[in-house]
């Protein structure tokens, strides 16, 4: 952790470096990585919650109240699931005119 003098001495320096050599500081700003967009859930859960809703359904024409009931919910699990536990995207790199002003 820096002291505050030397927070102060830093931020100083970034600020004499974007002044004299704006463009050094746009390359090696490029490289900075945007957080990862979360992908669509895992098709094959989102199936499974669907066959399991239907089954659900199946259970409660029949007459199976509670057997219908659990269905129902594991199924609202499986796909609450699969959306939680979603993949992340790749993060991508910023561009330096994508950068917010004073970066």
């Amino acid at each position: 952790m820096l002291s505050r003098e030397d927070s102060r001495r830093l931020a100083q320096l970034e600020r004499q470096l974007r002044r004299d050599d704006p463009e050094f500081c746009a390359r090696m700003t490029s490289g900075r990585l945007e957080p990862a967009r979360r992908g669509k859930p895992s098709l094959s859960l989102v199936l499974t919650a669907l066959v399991i809703w239907v089954a659900a359904l199946v259970l409660g024409v029949l007459g199976w109240w509670i057997a219908a009931a659990a269905a129902a919910f594991f199924a609202t699990l499986v796909i609450t699931v699969a959306i939680l536990r979603r993949p992340s995207g790749r993060p991508r790199r910023i561009t330096p005119d994508e950068l917010p002003p004073g970066h």
